[in-house]
């Protein structure tokens, strides 16, 4: 494979963050249902992330599709693994292997009378 900076530049990201949400707008403003929910999940739990708007740059956009081999946004990264995007992120929330996730890797979360 070629060396391709978009790639870089996502690989740069995911390596700086212990987690990375790649979504349509931000934390504060998404501008799309499915990456709300995985905000507003992350946010619920007190996880602090790095939010990346993929409709800012159009690289990016295609090239974080490219680079997980996975068709949508949004895409979540934790401690640089793919973990998917908002379908997987329900369903491992309802099944609680979210939280497990979270504490297998060490992130800090709180839990406050939330029905996970």
């Amino acid at each position: 494979m070629s060396s391709n900076p978009i790639h870089e530049k996502i690989s740069c990201e995911i390596q700086n963050h212990l987690v990375v949400l790649y979504m349509k707008g931000t934390k504060t403003a998404p501008m799309c249902g499915f990456s709300s929910f995985v905000a507003q999940t992350l946010n619920r739990l007190g996880i602090e992330y790095h939010d990346v708007n993929v409709l800012e740059d159009e690289e990016i956009r295609q090239g974080i599709k490219e680079y997980s081999d996975w068709p949508t946004i949004p895409q979540l990264y934790i401690k640089g693994e793919f973990i998917g995007g908002a379908d997987i992120v329900r369903d491992i929330v309802k099944s609680g292997e979210f939280i497990e996730l979270l504490q297998k890797k060490e992130i800090p979360f709180k839990i406050e009378n939330q029905s996970f």
